[in-house]
């Protein structure tokens, strides 16, 4: 055993180097895909925000922006009552995008299990 400490004592390990850690800002910078995902969910955040004032304040706090894709918008909603009355709504919804100078190919609804 004191062979072994004094071989430790000679030869210690250096420690390990890690790399300073990248904020996440700049991870998503630097990888194409990560930052497509980034501008896909600025769009969201916008469109959302666009609709919102349309929204009914009890039923908004139900409804998050979802993802935007070649084929639409969708919206997640808590539940099937409000999946409805936000059907009823759509034209409104399309028309408060419309006016803010988005170009509306569909708007989904999604009900998002729990």
């Amino acid at each position: 055993m004191i062979c072994i400490v004094k071989l430790l004592a000679v030869n210690p390990k250096p420690p390990p180097v890690t790399p300073n850690a990248l904020r996440i800002e700049e991870v998503l910078d630097r990888s194409l895909p990560l930052a497509r995902l980034q501008q896909l969910l600025r769009e969201s955040k916008a469109r959302f925000e666009a609709v919102r004032p349309v929204l009914p304040a009890a039923l908004a706090a139900h409804v998050t922006p979802g993802p935007v894709d070649g084929e639409g918008w969708s919206l997640l909603v808590a539940n099937a009552s409000v999946a409805a009355k936000l059907r009823q709504l759509q034209p409104r919804l399309e028309d408060a995008l419309k006016q803010r100078g988005w170009q509306v190919t569909a708007i989904r609804i999604k009900v998002q299990s729990s």
